[in-house]
């Protein structure tokens, strides 16, 4: 059976460099503390929500305006008992030219129904993705934290 990572595409009209600027703007689209550096490939960076979850990702990718990966080292779930799910897994933004579009392909590779955590991370993931990271591609503005 095919392992059913989480997966959200979708295009806007911006280039494909505007997409890749704002996916590595990390602290412009995703709701949370953002500590570390997010600039170059072997770079680590903690991710922070309030006192519910916490994420080391490495920075494994940095194809520019083709392709982000990052390599989730270390997380605390706070709220599951299964806090350490998302160690060792890939969060990937692929990123292609659609005739005169561009789409933006997220999966989290690992992320799979048989998580614990699977249906509260994957709407967490979608709206940030769907809703602040597409906004911040489309308008080039810092978006509001989306669970406050």
């Amino acid at each position: 059976m095919k392992q059913q990572d989480f997966t959200v595409t979708f295009t806007v009209d911006q280039s494909p460099e505007e997409v890749f600027r704002a996916i590595n703007n990390v602290r412009g689209w995703w709701s949370g503390e953002i500590e570390g550096n997010i600039g170059k490939v072997g770079d680590e960076f903690t991710y922070r929500y309030k006192d519910f979850h916490s994420f080391r990702q490495k920075i494994t990718e940095l194809t520019p305006s083709s392709r982000v990966a990052w390599h989730v080292t270390d997380a605390n779930l706070s709220s599951f008992n299964k806090k350490n799910e998302w160690i060792g897994t890939d969060i990937i933004f692929e990123i292609k030219r659609k005739g005169s579009q561009t789409e933006l392909r997220f999966t989290h590779r690992g992320l799979v129904p048989a998580f614990q955590c699977y249906g509260d991370c994957s709407g967490a993931w979608g709206a940030l993705v769907n809703t602040n990271l597409r906004n911040l591609i489309v308008t080039g503005k810092n978006q509001p934290d989306l669970f406050a």
